[in-house]
C-alpha cells in the first residue's frame, strides 16, 4: 500500500431508537476484505476533529487516513450529543449511553458491510466507552486499545480539580466550550507537548461542529468510577498512558491492567505525551504503537486453560 494513496471518505447514518447517529468511513480503493478499525472519541470533541484532522504542513494528522493507507478500513461515530449526531434529547449522555451508541453503530456496519469485529481504539472517556462496549460485546472487538484511560480515578490530579465543579455539571445537561477551553486541554498537564498550530487547527475543527458538550462523561468520571470491570474485559487489550497525563494515573492503570484476564495484553507508556495523543508532537510514535498492536497476529500458543 502506498503511503500517499488517495483516501475515500463516506458518510453514513443509523438510528438508535429516535436518535440519528453520524458515522464516518475511510479507506483506499475499496473497503472490501480489509481489517476494520473503530475509533471512539472523548468527552469534549466529536469524532472527525479527533481522528480526521487536517493540519497544513503536518503530515498524517489524520489517523484515519494513516491507517487507511496501510490497508485498514476505518470507522468513527459521533456519540449522541456530539458533532453531527442528534442532540435533541434532554439527557446527560453518559458512558453507558456511549456504549449503546457503539452497539448501534456496529449493528449498522455489520448489516451493511459485513464487518463483525473491529480493532477498537478509545481515548479518555472514549476509552471508557470502548471498554464498556468490549465488556458487553466481546465478539465485536478483535483487539482493544485504551488511551488516556481511567479506572477508579485514584491519583488523577485533573479529576481531583474537576470534581470541584461536580455540582455545576449536575445542574445542567451540557457545558459550553470555546477556544480557551480547547487550549486548556494542552496546557493543564505539561507545556510544550503540542504545537500551537495543531491546537489551533484542532480548536477550529471542534468549534465548527459544537459550542457545548454533554456533561454525562464528566459526571461519571468525577463521581461514578469505576464504570467498567477489568475481569469482564476478555479481549486482547492494550493500555496506553501518556507520560504527563493528569487523568490516566499510573498506579490506577497498573491495577486495572493486572486484572485483565486475557494474557494477550500490553501496557505502554508514551514518552513526551500528555492527554490528547494524536495532537501531540510525538503522534507518529502513537500510530506506530497502535499499528503494531492492531496488526499483531494472535498467539499460536497461550498455555493450558486455567
Amino acid at each position: 500500500m502506498t503511503t500517499d494513496a488517495v483516501v475515500t471518505g463516506v458518510e453514513h447514518s443509523t438510528r438508535k431508537g429516535e436518535v440519528r447517529l453520524f458515522l464516518w468511513e475511510k479507506y483506499v480503493d475499496t473497503p472490501e476484505g480489509k481489517p476494520a478499525v473503530l475509533f471512539v472519541h472523548g468527552s469534549s470533541m466529536a469524532s472527525q476533529p479527533t481522528f480526521d484532522l487536517c493540519v497544513p504542513g503536518r503530515p498524517d494528522s489524520s489517523v484515519m487516513d494513516w491507517f487507511a493507507r496501510r490497508g485498514f478500513v476505518c470507522w468513527s461515530v459521533d456519540m449522541e450529543g456530539y458533532g453531527r449526531s442528534d442532540k435533541h434529547r434532554d439527557i446527560y449522555c453518559d458512558i453507558a449511553n456511549g456504549a449503546d451508541d457503539l452497539a448501534a453503530a456496529t449493528d449498522y456496519i455489520r448489516k451493511t458491510c459485513g464487518i463483525a469485529s473491529f480493532a477498537t481504539y478509545g481515548i479518555s472517556s472514549g476509552a471508557l466507552r470502548a471498554a464498556l462496549f468490549a465488556q458487553r460485546h466481546p465478539d465485536r472487538v478483535a483487539r482493544l486499545a485504551l488511551d488516556a484511560f481511567v479506572w477508579t480515578g485514584e491519583g488523577a490530579p485533573t479529576l481531583a480539580q474537576r470534581r470541584k465543579k461536580l455540582p455545576e455539571f449536575l445542574a445542567s445537561k451540557r457545558r459550553p466550550i470555546d477556544r480557551a477551553f480547547v487550549y486548556s486541554i494542552f496546557e493543564r498537564d505539561h507545556p510544550d507537548t503540542a504545537e500551537k498550530r495543531v491546537v489551533d487547527a484542532f480548536a477550529d475543527a471542534i468549534l465548527a461542529l459544537d459550542d457545548s458538550m454533554p456533561n454525562g462523561t464528566y459526571i461519571d468520571m468525577c463521581s461514578k468510577l469505576p464504570v467498567v470491570d477489568p475481569l469482564q474485559i476478555v479481549v486482547p487489550t492494550l493500555v496506553l498512558r501518556g507520560q504527563y497525563d493528569g487523568i490516566a494515573a499510573f498506579d490506577d492503570l497498573i491495577e486495572f491492567f493486572k486484572r485483565l484476564p486475557n494474557p494477550d495484553k500490553q501496557f505502554t507508556v508514551m514518552a513526551g505525551i500528555s492527554h490528547a495523543s494524536f495532537q501531540q508532537k510525538n503522534y507518529m510514535m502513537v500510530y506506530a504503537i497502535l499499528m503494531d498492536w492492531f496488526a499483531r497476529p494472535r498467539p499460536a500458543y497461550v498455555g493450558p486453560s486455567p
